[in-house]
């Protein structure tokens, strides 16, 4: 079964990918309204309704993730992802997907650095059975040694394969590497390998009963069901596992010193084909640093560098010819701090030196003049009207919860997110860019061919 990881998705990116935002008035609030309980045990529970089909998706996500790993052991949190697949007391090794497969199903899962999730689409008389198997996993997983012996082979060629074998994958994380100079974000989700190497049966163990428990989770339920439904199966399966004392992973994490000088990384290959340019700077997000200039930033990157219209891609690629691609990123999610980036691959004869100078240039003039009105009423257009197709996936709106609750966020992270970007104005733009775009605060990054000897 393919192991999924995930960054930190933007909730803006990711409304617009999946098409879960309604073109409709400023003033119109609540995108899903979903009912929401939390059981005796801590439980909380999301239920988001949609009748049209008698399917339903099932979501389970532990608020723990890579950041929340122990020193020495990158790597453990998307490796019991995989060792939870492997039994539990009552359940030998792959019987819970065997069961899935039976019914017509399909699951998965996924680890970033916040959070690490579990899911099911299924037929809705299924549901009570997905919650009784992923409940005995939340409360019963059984490891034997040799499981985690051949497991541990699996994820080390998942990241010869996705991160060893991709000269891309490997700059990417020592750009990550010289962002954050203490924050966990800074170590890979999937681990360091000489790390990887030495993870052990018990530590999965200890690291599963750390975190693993009701009061530290969130299921989400989304499609043909309603809360009332969800309660009376959730609490007759979740509800009778005892609650756990789960640390304070905020403080465990400590914080990001400030940073003071600006960071320049190059790095050749022969496998590179096509060269590109990046930098990038820490940000706030929805939790972290100045929450308020988040939604700005999604904004600004939109208008910056969000598709062929924007300032980036006009200028670099229509306008100068200089680039094949240029464009600008933001992910406001996490409890951490978050980046901001701007980005340009080159055209076939040009020099990254001319291609970086026209980048600054554009940043120098939005810092300088500001984004018009205009420009900024084009983009929340643009913003909403990605997608109008809200209610017809089953599985993202259940992901876009479950996601805001467990990085630090909660149902009004979704639900009121056309407002608060309707809010947004020229001056709002502008304070943000100038709090944001420091160059001593910026990782240059640039990837290049190396010819063969």
């Amino acid at each position: 079964m393919p192991i999924r990881m995930f960054r930190r998705p933007a909730l803006f990116a990711a409304l617009v990918a999946a098409g879960l935002v309604w073109a409709t008035s400023p003033s119109t609030a609540g995108i899903f309204e979903p009912e929401t309980f939390t059981l005796d045990n801590g439980l909380q529970v999301v239920v988001v309704p949609n009748h049209r089909v008698p399917v339903v998706s099932h979501m389970v996500w532990y608020k723990v993730g890579a950041a929340d790993e122990p020193a020495g052991k990158s790597g453990i949190a998307h490796f019991l992802e995989h060792l939870m697949f492997k039994g539990t007391k009552t359940r030998a090794p792959g019987e819970f997907s065997r069961i899935i497969n039976q019914i017509g199903g399909s699951e998965n899962a996924f680890t970033s650095y916040d959070y690490t999730g579990y899911y099911q689409n299924v037929a809705k008389d299924q549901l009570g059975r997905m919650m009784a198997l992923e409940a005995d996993r939340m409360a019963n997983l059984a490891l034997l040694p040799k499981d985690v012996e051949s497991e541990r082979e699996v994820i080390l060629e998942e990241r010869r394969t996705r991160t060893d074998n991709d000269p891309s994958s490997q700059f990417g994380e020592q750009i990550t590497a010289a962002t954050y100079l203490a924050y966990p974000y800074r170590i890979p989700v999937i681990g360091w390998e000489n790390e990887m190497r030495r993870l052990s049966h018990d530590d999965a163990i200890a690291f599963y009963r750390t975190w693993y428990a009701p009061n530290n989770a969130v299921l989400v339920v989304a499609g043909d069901v309603t809360a009332a439904e969800v309660r009376s199966m959730a609490e007759t399966t979740y509800g009778v596992i005892p609650a756990r004392e789960v640390p304070d992973r905020i403080a465990l994490r400590g914080l990001e010193p400030p940073q003071r000088a600006a960071r320049r990384l190059e790095m050749e290959s022969p496998r590179v084909d096509q060269p590109s340019w990046s930098r990038r700077w820490l940000a706030p997000g929805v939790v972290w640093g100045d929450t308020k200039q988040a939604a700005p930033l999604e904004v600004m990157a939109e208008i910056l560098g969000g598709g062929t219209t924007s300032r980036l891609y006009r200028s670099l690629v229509v306008e100068k010819g200089l680039a094949v691609s240029a464009g600008a990123g933001y992910s406001p999610d996490g409890l951490g701090p978050q980046t901001f980036s701007v980005y340009a691959s080159p055209r076939d004869g040009t020099d990254l030196a001319a291609l970086e100078a026209a980048v600054e240039a554009e940043v120098t003039r939005l810092l300088r003049d500001g984004v018009t009105d205009d420009e900024v009423a084009s983009a929340i257009i643009r913003m909403k009207r990605r997608a109008i197709f809200a209610r017809d996936d089953m599985l993202a709106p259940a992901r876009l919860f479950g996601e805001a609750m467990v990085a630090g966020g909660g149902i009004a992270d979704v639900e009121e997110w056309p407002e608060r970007i309707a809010a947004v104005t020229a001056v709002r733009i502008a304070e943000a860019a100038k709090a944001l775009l420091i160059p001593e605060q910026s990782v240059t990054a640039i990837l290049r061919p190396k010819p063969a000897s």
